[in-house]
């Protein structure tokens, strides 16, 4: 997805996207790679949630970690 410029790419949690917003950092976009269990979406009755970490991009392929949730 697109938001406001940004790439908004997988399962990234709604507040990571307001923060995204908020200060707009120089970057390309944010994502959390794969599926894990518990992200948004990935929810499951009974499953525990797994860590996951959220990272920017930028133009040139760089990531950093932006948030990560146990």
């Amino acid at each position: 997805a697109v938001v406001d410029g940004y790439i908004v790419e997988g399962h990234v949690p709604a507040a990571e996207i307001d923060r995204l917003l908020a200060e707009k950092p120089d970057v390309v976009g944010i994502g959390v790679p794969g599926m894990p269990a518990g992200s948004p979406g990935m929810e499951t009755p009974g499953v525990a949630p797994e860590p996951f970490t959220v990272f920017t991009f930028n133009d040139a392929g760089e990531t950093a970690v932006y948030a990560n949730y146990p």
